[in-house]
């Protein structure tokens, strides 16, 4: 049923709100749920017209992520998120909390009511994990300016949930995240090493996913989480290109990226995938799942024409190991090819040079008492800068690539 005018008492029509009350006495229904926003009194209006348990998208969004929650940061964001909502709606629980509490001494007064007093519990809980969370938020910068130290390129998944993202995760990387067909089946980041043609070592992140009108609490308690989208060398924008309103999933995928700053606001409202911070290819996923054939070879032919975009399908294997080969040529652009000499002892930096690059060949030349290597490799200009740095006995004489 769809909302003709909004009610500032009941959101809904009084006519509406009679009839979706016959239908919840009719099916004897306990909770009803309403796709949309609902301020507290709204809330409280209709459980009183319809004499049962009322929540809205924000309360229903909160519920699943409270089922889904795996690990202790995860079950901290969330908590905060259902604390911030629960904060304002404090004025429709039982009357009780109208109640007084005596104050102390003769002039104490007649003291704070039971609402005032959960209300200051709740804030004072925020506050806490507030600060937990903000521990978690300086580790994982530690953690990234480790990986960026190291370096090795990083990659982070996001898209809107039930997408495939997992799915295609497991696929990359050989790992056993749950991938289910279910509303936020992961909440936590995870993070995996893969291996790309010519890229010996790279990280993978899988994100949670979003969803239209993702709640402002959700942005804000899973922002440590989502950041992790902000350092990434290259974004991949997983899309159901199945799903009947995948255009407008990538709307509100772009939409929650803007509020991240991870793209502009201009750029999520044309629609657009360049981002501000690292370069981002469409992955169009579930391609198994068009039935129709016609528009099946409509969706290929777009994605052939599109250097942005990957066709895949992360259930059956279809374009995986071309998508492999796209991400190691967008990360392998800034590389380029470098000729060092190096003594014989130096194993060491020969090794690194293995870890952090392409080697295209080695050659050995004796020159006197000495043993000297030639060393091809391609690599990233600051990792080349890194090698310097750390074997300066190395000789280094750059070519092209």
């Amino acid at each position: 049923m769809r909302v003709r005018q909004s009610r500032p008492a009941t959101l809904l029509g009084s006519g509406q709100v009679s009839e979706i009350g016959a239908r919840v006495v009719e099916a004897e229904a306990e909770l009803v749920v309403v796709d949309n926003s609902l301020t507290p009194i709204q809330q409280s209006n209709l459980e009183k017209a319809w004499n049962a348990k009322v929540i809205d998208r924000t309360g229903l969004i909160l519920e699943i992520f409270g089922e889904r929650a795996a690990t202790a940061e995860g079950r901290l964001q969330v908590e905060l998120a259902h604390l911030d909502y629960q904060a304002g709606r404090l004025v429709r629980s039982w009357t009780h909390l109208e109640r007084q509490r005596g104050g102390f001494g003769f002039l104490g007064g007649p003291g704070e009511t039971q609402i005032e007093a959960d209300r200051r519990m709740i804030r004072d809980r925020m506050a806490r994990i507030r600060r937990e969370l903000e521990q978690v938020t300086r580790t994982r910068g530690l953690h990234r300016a480790r990986r960026q130290r190291a370096p090795w390129p990083v990659i982070a998944l996001v898209g809107y949930t039930n997408a495939g993202k997992s799915t295609l995760f497991n696929r990359l990387t050989g790992a056993g995240v749950l991938a289910q067909d279910m509303l936020f089946a992961t909440l936590d980041p995870t993070m995996r090493q893969i291996s790309l043609p010519g890229i010996d070592k790279a990280i993978l992140s899988d994100t949670v996913g979003f969803v239209s009108d993702l709640p402002h609490q959700l942005v804000a308690a899973f922002r440590a989480t989502l950041e992790e989208v902000l350092s990434a060398d290259l974004i991949l924008h997983v899309r159901d290109i199945a799903h009947p309103d995948t255009e407008a999933q990538k709307a509100d995928v772009l939409d929650v990226l803007a509020d991240l700053g991870a793209v502009s606001g201009e750029v999520a409202e044309q629609g657009k995938g360049q981002d501000i911070h690292a370069p981002m290819i469409e992955i169009w996923n579930k391609i198994d799942l068009i039935d129709d054939p016609d528009h099946a070879a409509a969706v290929r032919a777009r994605a052939a024409q599109d250097p942005t975009v990957a066709l895949v399908s992360a259930l059956t294997g279809e374009g995986v190991d071309d998508l492999k080969r796209h991400l190691a040529d967008i990360l392998g652009k800034s590389h380029r090819r470098y000729e060092l000499e190096l003594d014989a002892s130096e194993g060491a930096a020969l090794a690194w040079l293995h870890a952090h690059g392409e080697v295209l060949s080695e050659t050995t030349e004796t020159m006197g008492q000495s043993i000297r290597q030639y060393v091809s490799v391609r690599m990233d200009p600051a990792d080349h800068e890194r090698f310097l740095r750390q074997f300066g006995g190395a000789t280094g004489l750059t070519g092209g690539g």
